[in-house]
Formats: C-alpha cells, sequence, structure tokens
C-alpha cells in the first residue's frame, strides 16, 4: 500500500475453510491493508448482502471501495489498492483464484 493515498474501505466476506479466503486476507496483512472479514458461514444476511453485491455465491467476495472482486484475483486488487508489484511473491499463482463454494452448495 503507497503511503499517499487515503486506503478505500475493503471488506473481505469469507468462510474459516476457503483457501483462497486465507491467502487473500494473509496478502492484506503483508502489505499493511485494513480490512473487514465478514464470515458468511455464521452470518446468513452478511451471506444475503455479498449474493447482492455481487452476483456470487463462492467466496472470496472482496468489497474494496465498492469496487467487487471475485476470488483471489491479485492483479485486480493491486490495480484497486494503488500497490506495485515488483517479480513474484509466494502469492503468485497461474490464473490466479476461482471462488471456493461459500454455502448452499448441492442444494
Amino acid at each position: 500500500m503507497t503511503d499517499q493515498k487515503i486506503q478505500p474501505k475493503v471488506v473481505v466476506f469469507s468462510t474459516p475453510t476457503c483457501s483462497f479466503c486465507n491467502m487473500a486476507k494473509s496478502y492484506f496483512r503483508e502489505k499493511g491493508v485494513k480490512f473487514t472479514d465478514i464470515d458468511v458461514s455464521r452470518d446468513p444476511a452478511a451471506a444475503r448482502d455479498m449474493v447482492r453485491r455481487s452476483g456470487q455465491m463462492g467466496v472470496p467476495v472482496i468489497d474494496i471501495g465498492g469496487k467487487i472482486v471475485v476470488g483471489f484475483n491479485r492483479p485486480q486488487i493491486n490495480t484497486l489498492l494503488g500497490i506495485k508489484q515488483h517479480g513474484k511473491d509466494q502469492y503468485s499463482t497461474p490464473g490466479d483464484s476461482r471462488p471456493c463454494p461459500a454455502f448452499g452448495a448441492g442444494k
């Protein structure tokens, strides 16, 4: 995160068992990005809000200043937060992530 900009509000809709959710939250911590984590597996109202915002039932759904990112899409996250990436890091994965099922899978 650059020091010159005010950070937009970041909300991560996640579940405890989602590996991409955990990667996204670790990435934010490493980069010094403040965020609010909402566990949609324990909060049905938040799960409905996540679907309303994103049209998706998979996690992570990340709201960065009102712009929605579905999955751990590091390049999009970096763009929205003004993070300059130099080379590869531990989060470099081919093709980025697909969302994990959040709730109601198979129903």
